[in-house]
């Protein structure tokens, strides 16, 4: 008894130690009872759905099952089928499974039914990162309310080249300190969630124009280069406690001049620089290994080989999960890989499911799911992120000086139905036309409406990307183009509800005497934009990339109330 007492005591003193020892316990009571493949399997996260049907379920259950994988990565599907399905899975595993998503921007970005908050680009326009940090809390609660554990978030590259395929909107911008300090107060909310984080795409997947997904990109730059600007979020999130990091499929000479070698499967960048130099103890994590990136050059497993020997401590979305698990127990027979390296990676995702909850039991709730999930918190902050990113880039005094009673043209281009944005100016604007535009108008339909808007006082344009993700051009014809430019040299007011980098391809745009970007087309962004309109909100956001000579990163007109 009395030993127990000063075990306890010990225990009030150094709160650490014994959270830290309790850990070890936990982890070494697990890993004792894996056998050499079962640790290797916990080194894999497959792939789930509840979108595929029962087939497709039952073939994740039996490498749950069969190949005792360390992990799950769901992608699209609902919220209580998934919950249902994680409880499933959780039931049949040796081990307590990790549950993981891409969840940039929430839950929204995979499953129907749930919210989803403002892409990265969008964030990076935003002044107060404070707001950052409670979305990133948020996220949190939903994750846990999911039973899930990981999120492969924030997107810490930098997007310096417009032509980005793959990363551009999902980016924080082109500036290095804008984009390390949005994706640390992202991170760090999440991760005071109680959820694990990967930054991704190490070491900068931001200035290329191939899609890794589809082919290997290829970074030239020196190693100077690399280490002021690529690597620079990376650093700074490494050292505020990241909890993981993905790699990215990469051919990076000036790290590893090997021919066709993604960053992925290379031991000089993945052991070399992220773990010796940068120091980084956490969580490695490869991109998916299915990419084209990644098998392009090394099919039939060799990548999977080859992404454990450079230092990767889980490998998500293999080809084959078998065939790499029997490669790697082949591997280590043969005495080319350690089963001490194997087994390093292995304790490094146990101390990860202990830090997640793991170690204790936990089934979601499925009767108030989805209430839960769609909070009234929750929405009005994704409102409050909506405001906050607000960005006029031009304004001679044309936005203040709006008159409500004036006759007022509201102009919706590139959809085929009214939106929330006119909707709701017209409430406002109540002497007011509603003007639609389709993104195929012919040159008769523009002349007719130009004639026409000749009667107005004042015109508001709202100008929208109705694609899911907002790319880098519009998706409009030439007619459309000209009517943007000619309706920017009267007295209007322009909203752009769609990706700041379609600036460059409307040229005459930068006439516009009102000019607002509200950087995508949500509902959230069409109310800040009335709100701005209605003098309601100020504008304080600041543009995150650079477009063109005419807008330069960190421009924005400030409106105060």
């Amino acid at each position: 008894m009395k030993k127990y007492i000063a075990s306890l005591a010990l225990c009030l003193m150094t709160s650490f130690v014994c959270f830290s020892q309790s850990k070890e316990n936990w982890t070494d009571s697990v890993f004792r009872s894996l056998s050499k493949k079962e640790r290797i399997g916990q080194m894999f996260f497959v792939r789930a759905h509840t979108d595929k049907g029962k087939a497709y379920e039952d073939s994740v259950a039996k490498m749950v099952k069969k190949l005792k994988v360390g992990g799950l990565v769901f992608f699209q599907g609902g919220p209580v089928r998934q919950a249902a399905l994680t409880r499933s899975y959780q039931s049949i595993s040796k081990t307590p499974l990790l549950v993981a998503m891409d969840a940039e921007w929430g839950l929204g970005m995979r499953l129907d039914s749930t919210l989803s908050y403002p892409y990265q680009l969008s964030l990076g326009a935003v002044r107060d990162s404070s707001l950052l940090y409670l979305m990133g809390k948020e996220i949190a609660h939903d994750f846990k309310l999911m039973g899930m554990h990981l999120n492969f978030a924030p997107v810490a590259d930098i997007n310096n080249n417009p032509r980005n395929p793959v990363i551009n909107y999902r980016s924080f911008g082109d500036n290095k300190y804008n984009v390390a300090e949005k994706a640390a107060a992202y991170m760090l909310g999440m991760q005071d969630g109680g959820i694990l984080t990967s930054i991704k795409h190490f070491p900068g997947h931001g200035d290329t124009e191939v899609d890794s997904h589809k082919d290997l990109p290829q970074l030239k730059f020196d190693r100077a280069r690399l280490d002021s600007l690529e690597m620079f979020p990376f650093q700074k999130l490494v050292g505020r406690g990241a909890s993981g990091v993905m790699v990215a499929h990469m051919n990076i000479p000036a790290l590893d001049n090997t021919p066709n070698l993604p960053s992925t499967l290379s031991r000089p960048i993945i052991t070399g620089i992220l773990k010796d130099s940068l120091k980084f103890k956490g969580l490695v994590i490869s991109d998916a290994m299915e990419m084209k990136g990644v098998v392009k050059f090394f099919p039939e497993g060799r990548a999977d080989l080859m992404a454990v020997k450079a230092g990767n401590d889980i490998l998500e979305l293999s080809e084959d999960t078998r065939r790499a698990i029997k490669l790697i127990k082949k591997a280590v027979r043969a005495g080319d890989i350690s089963m001490g390296r194997i087994d390093s990676s292995v304790k490094k995702i146990l101390n990860a499911k202990y830090e997640a909850g793991l170690n204790v039991a936990f089934s979601p709730s499925l009767a108030t799911l989805y209430e839960d999930l769609n909070r009234v918190s929750s929405r009005q902050l994704i409102q409050r992120l909506a405001d906050a990113s607000v960005t006029v880039l031009r304004d001679d005094s044309v936005i203040k000086s709006l008159n409500p009673t004036r006759r007022t043209a509201i102009i919706s281009l590139g959809v085929a139905t009214p939106t929330i944005f006119q909707t709701e100016l017209k409430r406002s604007f109540p002497n007011s036309m509603n003007f639609i535009v389709s993104k195929i108008a012919s040159v008769g339909d523009i002349n007719s409406m130009v004639a026409e808007l000749r009667g107005y006082d004042q015109i508001i344009v709202g100008v929208y990307d109705y694609r899911k993700r907002p790319q880098s051009n519009l998706d409009v014809n030439s007619n459309m183009k000209l009517l943007i430019a000619a309706l920017a040299r009267l007295n209007t007011v322009t909203c752009l509800f769609a990706n700041p980098y379609t600036l460059a391809g409307l040229p005459g745009i930068e006439s516009s005497k009102g000019l607002v970007v509200l950087y995508q087309n949500g509902e959230e962004q069409q109310r800040a934009a009335v709100k701005l309109l209605e003098q309601k909100i100020p504008a304080t956001g600041k543009l995150p990339v650079s477009v063109n000579s005419f807008f330069r990163n960190g421009d924005g007109l400030e409106i105060k109330l």
